[in-house]
């Protein structure tokens, strides 16, 4: 009953949580839609596991299978509706307009340094709103860039599909929260 956790941070098994440019590359090429490698990785690139930057693998099956049907097909936001989305909305509630250019921030290319607690439970999630952040980073909403000290990473939108989810979705519920 005492389970050992890979995390988003750790090294082991790191290159096993996607796909690295190596397998894109040969997934691309064993379909003959190499012209397409530019979009895979401007779209689905840019997640950092452990040590190594991985594409979401479910992002790259999805766009592949697309594009195997029309080969014009344009890239699309695949990962967003495969999970609740309720604990982040919850936590936008709350933020503060420190928060909200922060994200502003994010959206915009930069990196935001935090905390990251990644054994957050359910009961701690509301305590505070510094907990967006671990939420956002081990959800997939954001990835590091490096490890600052301690807790703290460097966190980024990780790719195109994830920044334009910020821009559509993220940034309705600050809206929506604000006139609260």
């Amino acid at each position: 009953n005492n389970f050992a956790v890979n995390s988003v941070v750790d090294v082991e098994h790191d290159e096993q949580f996607g796909f690295t440019d190596i397998e894109v590359h040969q997934i691309l090429d064993d379909y003959k839609l190499n012209q397409h490698f530019s979009e895979m990785k401007e779209w689905y690139d840019g997640y950092r596991f452990g040590k190594t930057d991985v594409y979401c693998p479910w992002d790259v099956i999805n766009f592949c299978d697309d594009l195997r049907a029309d080969e014009d097909a344009y890239p699309q936001n695949y990962w967003s509706n495969t999970s609740g989305n309720a604990i982040v909305r919850r936590l936008i509630d709350k933020a503060d307009s420190v928060t909200k250019n922060e994200v502003e921030s994010l959206i915009a290319g930069d990196e935001v340094i935090k905390e990251i607690h990644q054994e957050l439970t359910y009961s701690e999630l509301d305590q505070s709103i510094e907990n967006l952040w671990s939420v956002l980073f081990t959800t997939g909403y954001l990835t590091q860039r490096g490890r600052v000290d301690g807790r703290k990473y460097r966190l980024a939108i990780p790719n195109r599909e994830i920044r334009e989810l910020f821009i559509t979705q993220i940034r309705e519920w600050f809206r929506k929260s604000s006139r609260k």
